[in-house]
């Protein structure tokens, strides 16, 4: 290296805000591609922050934040005395439980399926059967659901009374909201789940696959010992993501299937937090739940990746 580039790096190495302009100019177009996507989250994301201040107050919507009266921990301490609270929090513990256990390995199972797939044309024909539910909105897959499982006329019902066995009241019984939830997240988001997957596998070298067949490896352990440890990190990366909206549910979903029977069990957090604030008009203390539920799922993120960073895995951040 010569004297003046020498000389150079020293002058950069001394004013890092000019180093950092200078690349911010160098990039400036990949730097526009970022700003809309920024910007959404400054408006959308940030910027709503500001609101979790009223579950400090008895927030009085015709005072307004800054004329409402603070009241400090109040709604945070009603909040973990109440004991339809730990009822309603395990009920989200639970969904979120099943959604680990028999949801999250669905996706893996059908993009390792999909990727055995020699035939290109049953392989894009099966992916757009698959990923098509996605785009069916909530309603729609429920009320699906409730025409084949309602008792009077319900496909599934009219089947079980001709075989012999009884009509099952699956839309009021508490024993069967979680089975007829769980299906139904599948039922609609496994295919799109599939999509990072197959990405992640299209990245494999063929010559692995390749070599492995030669050393005589069927069709199970070149899956075993090539395309899931292939993607392993994209599955931790999935799964911490899935830990960190450990109590955030898709409320449209758990609210169309809630009922006066099946209430015990299907409501969560998120229908809670709904009812009492804009049902009941109890605000501040509807903040104080969805607080408390976004600090849950940021420090389950945070130990999540620091537990992925300890076995060598990369993370998220």
């Amino acid at each position: 290296m010569n004297s003046s580039a020498v000389q150079q790096s020293a002058v950069t190495a001394s004013n890092p805000s000019s180093s950092l302009m200078k690349r911010i100019i160098r990039n400036r177009y990949m730097y526009l591609m970022i700003l809309p996507g920024l910007i959404y989250f400054i408006i959308f994301k940030y910027v709503p922050m500001w609101g979790l201040v009223i579950s400090f107050q008895d927030y009085q919507p015709y005072k307004g934040i800054l004329g409402s009266e603070w009241v400090g921990l109040k709604h945070f301490q009603r909040l973990f005395s109440e004991p339809e609270f730990w009822v309603i929090f395990k009920n989200t513990l639970v969904l979120f439980v099943f959604n680990i256990l028999f949801y999250f390995p669905v996706p893996i199972i059908l993009a390792v399926m999909l990727n055995e797939v020699s035939n290109a044309f049953f392989k894009r024909f099966v992916q757009t059967i698959i990923y098509i539910p996605h785009f069916i909105s909530w309603v729609i897959i429920v009320s699906i659901s409730f025409v084949m499982l309602t008792l009077d006329g319900g496909f599934i019902n009219e089947m079980l009374q001709a075989m012999g066995f009884e009509k099952i009241n699956f839309l009021m019984s508490p024993e069967w909201f979680h089975p007829m939830y769980i299906i139904q997240v599948i039922w609609r988001e496994a295919g799109w789940g599939t999509i990072i997957y197959l990405a992640a596998m299209a990245a494999i070298d063929p010559g692995l696959y390749e070599a492995a067949r030669m050393d005589g490896a069927g069709r199970f352990r070149q899956i075993w010992h090539i395309t899931l440890p292939s993607i392993r990190s994209v599955i931790i990366v999935l799964l911490i993501l899935r830990v960190g909206n450990v109590l955030d549910l898709s409320f449209e979903h758990v609210y169309l299937l809630l009922n006066s029977m099946n209430r015990n069990v299907a409501e969560i957090l998120d229908t809670y937090v709904y009812t009492t604030g804009l049902k009941q008009g109890q605000f501040s203390y509807s903040t104080a739940v969805g607080f408390f539920k976004s600090f849950v799922g940021l420090a389950l993120v945070m130990l999540s990746n620091r537990l992925a960073k300890k076995f060598g895995e990369e993370g998220v951040y």
